[in-house]
């Protein structure tokens, strides 16, 4: 999840059960290429953050597989067109984005409808009706009652969210595997190659571990010989700043302000290890095979967390569901100690793990 935002936006409290699996035709067009177009083309709804565009790289690549003579237009931020790319399945990045990651009112269209539109935004009705209003020759989506034209599979709130989006696809035929995450390692070096990467911030205070005890996790490794460099978004200067005097460290050792994905992703692919919430750092430390410790809290990792290998620790303490969008920090994460952090990274610091190949997994 992109600062644990919940990506998987679930538009309504009801989710559907819809029955049939099949592709709803919209516009009454045959499926032949339309008269004065060179490409047919496949709309993709993820208008959300970073960690939701990268959970969404395996339904993504399943798409590009299974259109490989189409255009794919990717509906997202336009921050994010770096990352689009970096997936290897996106040709063209169209702007959309709203406020509080809500469904975009509007998507700046242009042509001949789709030939393929899909929602991997949420489980509708507003998605499926944005992309409904384009006349799509076949939409792709989960069910819902207040969308009756749409005939897909039923949404399951508890699913991880890699899972949900492949099994869309599958009910569609299309072939999806959600451990098909990794992307290439940057062709920049790293700005702080071999240090340790603390990320103190996320999309909403319930969600952000306390900085003073991301400060005792960095003078405890810093004692221990460890470089310690701390990032964050371009609103998080405040939070930054504090985890930097409390933990005494150099300027140097500060990437704030919201690196630009290049820079960003090569001090992620070159680390030894990173630290954060549920937010998008963590997911570009699985997609670069990076050890990360992603601390969880309001949302469990059966729905947002890395998935299984040795590089990867997900700490939580069970107990009932939090709000993501919470203004205090989430009891659950409270529960997290600064030990148990270091003992977690203890655990990752062996041979295998710092240097298992990228064949060996997500």
């Amino acid at each position: 999840m992109d600062g644990g935002e919940g990506g998987a936006r679930r538009e309504d409290a009801d989710g559907g059960e819809g029955g049939a699996r099949r592709e709803v035709a919209l516009s009454g067009e045959s499926g032949a290429r339309r008269e004065g177009r060179e490409r047919p083309r496949v709309l993709v709804l993820r208008a959300l953050g970073l960690g939701d565009l990268l959970a969404g790289v395996p339904a993504l690549r399943a798409l590009r597989r299974a259109y490989p003579g189409h255009e794919l237009v990717l509906a997202c931020p336009a921050e994010l067109t770096p990352v689009a790319v970096a997936t290897g399945a996106v040709d063209r990045v169209l702007p959309a984005a709203e406020p509080g990651r809500a469904v975009p009112r509007t998507l700046d269209w242009t042509g001949p409808p789709p030939d393929v539109a899909v929602d991997l935004h949420g489980n509708g009705p507003p998605s499926h009706r944005l992309l409904a209003r384009l006349r799509p020759q076949r939409l792709l989506a989960f069910a819902h009652p207040d969308t009756p034209e749409v005939d897909g599979p039923p949404w399951y709130a508890e699913e991880h969210e890699r899972d949900r989006w492949c099994r869309l696809l599958r009910a569609y035929g299309i072939d999806a595997d959600p451990a098909d995450l990794r992307l290439p390692r940057p062709d920049a070096p790293s700005p702080a190659p071999g240090a340790v990467v603390l990320h103190p911030g996320a999309g909403a205070p319930s969600r952000c571990w306390p900085v003073e005890r991301y400060a005792a996790v960095a003078e405890a490794l810093r004692a221990r010989g460890r470089r310690v460099v701390v990032t964050g978004g371009a609103d998080e200067a405040d939070l930054v700043a504090r985890l930097v005097k409390l933990a005494g460290l150099p300027d140097t050792d500060v990437y704030g302000g919201g690196l630009p994905h290049d820079r960003l992703s090569a001090l992620v692919a070159g680390a030894r290890a990173v630290v954060s919430g549920d937010t998008g750092i963590a997911h570009l430390a699985v997609a670069h095979a990076t050890p990360s410790v992603t601390l969880f809290g309001p949302v469990p990792p059966s729905r947002w967390g890395p998935p299984p290998h040795p590089r990867h620790r997900a700490l939580w303490h069970p107990g009932p569901d939090g709000d993501p969008h919470g203004r205090t920090t989430d009891p659950a994460l409270l529960r997290i100690t600064p030990d148990a952090v270091l003992d977690a990274l203890d655990a990752l610091d062996t041979p295998d793990t710092r240097h298992a190949a990228p064949e060996e997994g997500p």
